[in-house]
């Protein structure tokens, strides 16, 4: 049993934290798997910023036809139209940017999460391929909010609380 519970700890540990002894890799291909997984989760983060925050600055380019779809075609549950398009447009330019520092990245991508299941959950009728898009950042930022930001980050340089005490 206690070999299962380590298995699942280090399953979800953070990327570039491979521990020695449950890792079955050779100690010279540990260092390289671990730069490759720090590599996809920034190329991760990198994308679904670039979607999301390009979605915020359309929604800012012309307010008032923000407000009319969130009036009309977005049917956000619990909020008024126009809270849930401030609100849905605050995180679609605040959030990416700690994505693509790293900082607060587990936050991050839950928040987009959020923002992404929303979205879907909002429209009447949604495309298959814009489905298939959302499937994909729901994804790419449930393996972030996994295994956080990566060693290239800025949650990788912050002391954690655990190193502290």
């Amino acid at each position: 049993m206690k070999t299962i519970a380590l298995g699942v700890l280090n399953a979800f540990s953070d990327a570039g934290q491979i521990s020695a002894k449950a890792s079955r890799l050779p100690l010279w291909l540990r260092p390289v798997v671990s730069h490759l997984q720090s590599l996809a989760l920034l190329a991760a983060r990198f994308y679904v910023a670039q979607v999301f925050f390009l979605s915020g600055l359309t929604k800012i380019r012309d307010w008032s036809t923000t407000v009319l779809l969130f009036e009309d075609e977005y049917h956000v549950p619990f909020l008024s139209p126009e809270l849930a398009a401030y609100m849905g447009t605050a995180g679609e330019l605040a959030l990416p940017v700690l994505l693509v520092l790293g900082l607060g990245t587990r936050f991050a991508a839950l928040g987009l999460s959020l923002v992404n299941v929303v979205a879907v959950v909002s429209l009447a009728e949604i495309a298959p391929a814009a489905l298939a898009g959302h499937h994909l950042w729901g994804v790419l930022l449930f393996g972030i909010a996994l295994w956080g930001a990566g060693r290239w980050s800025a949650d990788a340089f912050l002391p954690t609380r655990a190193a502290e005490s």
